[in-house]
């Protein structure tokens, strides 16, 4: 075998190099990851230490999340380097390809490569019981951080120590950009820890000292004028690859693609990329997004969204003079129910230094609602808790959104009406299209459902939105008012007796806790 290949720049020959247990590279499409993966499976087998009868022995997994873009993507880009000539490739599931060839030292290498689809359970059950050299996870943005674990505990184990062990093992991974709540950003360290992980949840995100991971530059740059605002993109001079593409290839696939698209797959840039239609597309990350973390005002009530369910969410926000809004924090529970999480909005706002602000809690108007076990509602389990959260007096979808969306499309005093702390990463992440409509296909017709898709950013953008009506801004919507919109009334007791506890209740920095 004679292969004639050249790292395509210095982060992917620095990526081969390493001897890490896990590594991973992160980078645009088109700057031949996968190719150095592929080559980083073959250049290990080589370097397997020869067995007493002169054999390089060594055994490894390739994951992609789904079969088809198994067979068409990764086996596609294997086969494109070693084909048949070098062995049998099997096409019966699990495909492998078992590779035989002899080096100029008079050993043998003998490399057996099994290609696995997270999609398919008799896979991932075979995955969990393989003897492995290595695993290469391809596109591991779609792969969850439960599934590297596995990985890590089924490598080592081939060839058997009575051959000598292997000479090397682990895992190695490949990507194009994710999301800002990824397991990978967390890890790498190029993204802050969310504030709503658990922190159990923050343990399992610390990267261990003999994980590394790679980032190689953008395809392209973004040129902006003098304001910050964007004009245009711009080959980057420090790109990986480009000898290998067609002279205009990334000039060509950046028309017609929206920005966020752009800067997953050219610029290489974190950011939300879902197969949807966002519920807000005016909103603007540059604009409506502050550059620091901002603390609330004293003499303004900080008003609560709350979103139920067994990830329940909360959203901070509060009114400024001038008729602007603040969006101060999120909170996000992961598989609880509202005794817990009434508890720990509690603990978040004395973690916050926030206790001598007055608060007012609003939430979804189904949370009245008896459970079937039991005749109490989330409602009166969080006042139970010393939560004193009502019911938002709507739960009209196109009500909530043109509520926020009022806020967002309006400017107030030259400035923007809402503005976002950076630290509601998961909050942004819905506005830059986590959050949004689904689409669908009928007889071959595009379409997109009337009411947005529920995942893991509509639970806070819902509390954002009960947050919103409770503050005035769907009286907005109704009324059409021009004038600077001021909170209302969010509470309201849905009996005689509770009416009257709330007139009777002290006022001050806790009247609402």
């Amino acid at each position: 075998m004679n292969l004639d290949y050249v790292p395509p720049g210095p982060v992917a020959k620095a990526f081969m190099k390493d001897s890490s247990f896990v590594r991973g590279l992160r980078g645009p499409v088109g700057s031949g990851k996968s190719v150095a993966c592929c080559m980083e499976i073959m250049r290990r087998a080589t370097m397997q230490e020869p067995n007493a009868s002169g054999v390089r022995k060594s055994r490894w997994a390739v994951i992609r999340n789904t079969n088809p873009q198994l067979k068409t993507t990764t086996i596609k880009t294997w086969r494109d380097w070693f084909d048949d000539e070098l062995g049998r490739f099997v096409w019966s599931p699990p495909y492998t390809h078992n590779i035989c060839f002899s080096l100029g030292d008079k050993t043998v290498v003998e490399l057996e490569v099994i290609f696995l689809a997270l999609d398919k359970s008799e896979d991932v059950k075979k995955l969990l019981s393989l003897e492995l050299s290595g695993v290469w996870i391809n596109e591991a943005r779609e792969i969850p951080k439960s599934i590297v674990d596995a990985c890590t505990m089924r490598v080592g184990r081939f060839p058997s120590m009575r051959e000598g062990g292997p000479s090397w093992f682990g895992v190695i991974m490949d990507t194009n950009s994710p999301d800002e709540s990824h397991w990978w950003g967390i890890m790498s360290g190029e993204v802050a820890v969310p504030e709503y992980l658990t922190q159990e949840e923050k343990l399992l995100m610390v990267k261990p000292d003999d994980w590394t991971f790679y980032t190689q530059p953008g395809a392209m740059k973004s040129k902006l004028d003098l304001e910050g605002n964007l004009q245009g993109y711009e080959i980057n001079d420090k790109a990986e690859n480009i000898p290998n593409i067609q002279k205009t290839y990334y000039e060509k696939i950046i028309l017609g693609k929206a920005p966020a698209w752009i800067k997953v797959y050219v610029l290489n840039e974190y950011q939300t990329l879902l197969d949807g239609k966002s519920v807000y597309p005016t909103f603007k990350k540059d604009v409506h997004v502050g550059k620091e973390v901002m603390q609330p005002n004293e003499g303004s009530d900080i008003i609560v969204g709350i979103d139920f369910g067994r990830t329940p969410s909360a959203v901070f926000i509060q009114h400024l003079y001038g008729g602007r809004w603040v969006v101060l924090h999120e909170l996000i529970g992961q598989d609880m129910g509202a005794a817990r999480f009434a508890e720990m909005l509690k603990r978040d706002i004395s973690r916050q230094g926030w206790d001598k602000h007055t608060f007012k809690f609003i939430g979804d108007p189904a949370g009245n609602q008896m459970a079937q076990t039991n005749e109490t509602t989330p409602f009166m389990i969080l006042r139970a808790a010393g939560v004193n959260a009502y019911p938002c007096n709507t739960n009209d979808i196109s009500l909530r959104i043109e509520s926020v969306e009022g806020v967002l499309n309006r400017m107030s005093e030259g400035m923007p009406s809402m503005l976002i702390n950076p630290t509601c990463v998961t909050l942004i992440n819905g506005f830059e299209g986590g959050y949004q409509y689904k689409r669908t296909y009928y007889m071959g017709n595009e379409k997109y459902d009337e009411k947005p898709n529920k995942n893991r950013f509509s639970h806070v953008h819902d509390a954002l939105q009960y947050a919103m009506i409770g503050g005035g801004e769907g009286r907005r919507v109704f009324t059409g008012n021009s004038k600077p919109s001021r909170p209302t009334t969010v509470a309201r007791a849905s009996s005689p007796l509770e009416r009257m506890s709330a007139r009777r209740k002290p006022k001050g920095r806790f009247a609402s806790l």
